[in-house]
């Protein structure tokens, strides 16, 4: 997909990833760059930035995402590139709280079903429209010390395998972006944390500039997959090959924390 004279949609977009792709996205002269967040005065200062639209959205509530979606067609029209971008982090394991599993499958999985039904009666109809749903390496590798974070990712990669198996022969793409680790303040927080020792002994850290510029290359390739870190392909292809070997590795990392 070429993004001139698209009309786009971005939650999450106040800061991080989701930022940093409102402001590449913003290059390529879409239509209308609509940047929706739960921190209102963030999503106006990047909407504001770009001349863009903000809308404030708690994409843990069906509603407010079911909102967003009207608002942006009735100002903009149909919705050509909706990205399913807002995340959070869980660290812990199967001990971490009920409350704290069902928050961040609200945000990491649910959210991105959500905009799905909300998106797809319309894509399907004019036989066009583009899914970009955010997930995680995580959810292709797993992550040591955070259960929460990586189950909600691999749920997330599943549902966007869904999606494009399903409705890519009716026109409507999808890709999964799936980054290792970047500098935002969700990395900085897990480097504090459990989580933090698989970081900090395999991670190389990218900036949220090289992954907008990555999803920007990605949509317009149409891939499926597009992975910021290239080393997460190779990673993924020894996993599937030696499931036991890779999962033996892990042991070792998990360790070392």
């Amino acid at each position: 997909m070429k993004l001139a004279d698209k009309v786009v949609v971005v939650t999450g977009g106040g800061a991080g990833i989701g930022r940093a792709m409102v402001r590449r996205f913003a290059a390529e002269k879409p239509r209308a760059l609509v940047v929706a967040d739960r921190d209102p005065a963030a999503a106006e200062a990047v909407a504001r930035e770009v001349g863009g639209v903000a809308v404030a959205c708690d994409v843990s509530r069906e509603a407010e995402i079911v909102a967003l979606v009207a608002r942006a067609k009735e100002a903009h029209g149909a919705i050509d590139l909706f990205c399913s971008n807002a995340g959070i982090s869980v660290s812990g394991g199967v001990e971490a709280p009920d409350e704290e599993w069902r928050r961040i499958f609200d945000v990491n999985v649910m959210a991105h079903v959500w905009a799905a039904r909300a998106l797809l009666p319309d894509m399907l109809a004019r036989g066009s429209g583009y899914l970009l749903n955010t997930a995680s390496a995580a959810g292709l590798l797993s992550m040591v010390g955070a259960a929460p974070y990586a189950v909600t990712k691999h749920a997330a990669v599943a549902l966007a395998e869904w999606l494009a198996m399903t409705y890519g022969d009716r026109g409507v793409r999808v890709s999964c972006l799936c980054p290792l680790y970047v500098n935002t303040e969700l990395l900085r927080g897990a480097l504090s944390d459990a989580a933090g020792a698989s970081i900090r002994a395999t991670g190389t850290v990218i900036e949220p500039e090289q992954v907008a510029d990555a999803v920007v290359a990605g949509l317009d390739a149409e891939r499926f997959l597009i992975l910021p870190h290239p080393e997460v392909a190779t990673y993924f292809q020894r996993k599937a090959g030696d499931y036991d070997r890779w999962l033996g590795s892990m042991r070792k990392l998990q360790s070392t924390r």
